[in-house]
């Protein structure tokens, strides 16, 4: 079983629609019909959904340390910046989603590149 993942609305289209290329279950807040929810609301249904959150969004890096601090559970958040390519972002993803557990990311945050 690999990784799912949850793209907040700041990721560009093209890393979602590069995954799907290569067989990695991707999932929008836009498809989801999220598109409003908040960063405090996105962990939240990532986790529900079993998915980790994908983000080039900074301030999802504030939510997961006063989670982290506060000993709350969430999914995991996967953060890239903004200058990162895109091929690179896809290329780092594919090998998160096919080798990792959602087990493996509850409660952490982690960088890309790899």
């Amino acid at each position: 079983m690999s990784l799912k993942l949850y793209m907040d609305e700041n990721v560009p289209t093209a890393i979602a629609l590069g995954l799907r290329k290569r067989g990695i279950d991707v999932l929008t807040v836009q498809e989801d019909q999220r598109s409003s929810a908040d960063d405090v609301q996105v962990p939240e249904r990532a986790a529900a959904l079993g998915r980790v959150v994908f983000t080039n969004d900074a301030d999802f890096l504030v939510e997961a340390a006063r989670r982290q601090h506060d000993s709350q559970h969430f999914a995991g958040i996967v953060y890239a910046l903004q200058r990162l390519p895109i091929g690179q972002c896809v290329d780092d993803l594919e090998v998160i989603a096919s080798i990792c557990e959602l087990e493996e990311y509850v409660g952490k945050v982690v960088y890309l590149p790899l």
